[in-house]
């Protein structure tokens, strides 16, 4: 537990920092299509980037504290955010948006009432990849270097040839993940209960 909170804490702050940016970057992005074609091929460029050769540079960078667990986290978790908010801002029906405008409705409350819980499914897609990116995240940034957390905690298991020790820091990596995992699906169907209501009334009508 004394390797294990430090992770936690990289990882919900670092989660928490790449969906705020996600989202704002995602919503100019929304708002000025020219954005996307100016900023986008960068944002792919970027993932190219191997996480084994930036790791130790951030470290280097930033040193051995929590900010550099943050980054990386925030680095692996952005892109797949950002490319399923776009995507569900995307695939609003024009028709809701054609009808808003004509009900007198301006181009944030269009934003506000059709898009963004347009984009709602997709977002939770996004959520429940990137949350499972975030653990690993801050594992291997610890591996590059850190005082605490599960990633050193391995790594020094490891050099003390304790493979028990590594298999269960791995395994508390794991049922963290999937914790982490459940919360997404929990605040999915809190905040779309007409999703389930939906499933709910294709059930009666199988039966």
């Amino acid at each position: 537990m004394d390797n294990a909170i430090p992770t936690i804490r990289a990882t919900l702050a670092g989660f928490a920092c790449s969906l705020s940016a996600a989202f704002l970057f995602s919503a100019l992005v929304d708002f000025w299509p020219s954005l996307r074609r100016a900023l986008f091929p960068l944002l792919i460029a970027s993932q190219t980037l191997p996480l084994v050769a930036i790791a130790p540079l951030v470290v280097l960078w930033f040193g051995f504290g929590l900010l550099p667990k943050i980054l990386l986290v925030a680095l692996v978790t952005f892109f797949p955010m950002t490319v399923a908010l776009v995507e569900g801002f995307g695939a609003t029906e024009k028709e809701i948006g054609q009808m808003l405008r004509a009900m007198g409705a301006g181009r944030w409350r269009v934003f506000w009432l059709a898009r963004l819980p347009s984009a709602l499914p997709y977002f939770f897609a996004g959520l429940r990849i990137s949350v499972t990116y975030a653990v690993v995240g801050a594992i291997f940034a610890e591996y590059a270097g850190a005082a605490k957390g599960l990633g050193i905690y391995m790594l020094n298991a490891k050099n003390n040839f304790r493979p028990d020790l590594v298999l269960a820091a791995v395994g508390v990596s794991a049922a963290l993940t999937l914790v982490l995992f459940g919360l997404t699906v929990l605040v999915q169907r809190l905040a779309m209960p007409w999703e389930r209501a939906a499933a709910e009334r294709g059930g009666e009508g199988r039966q």
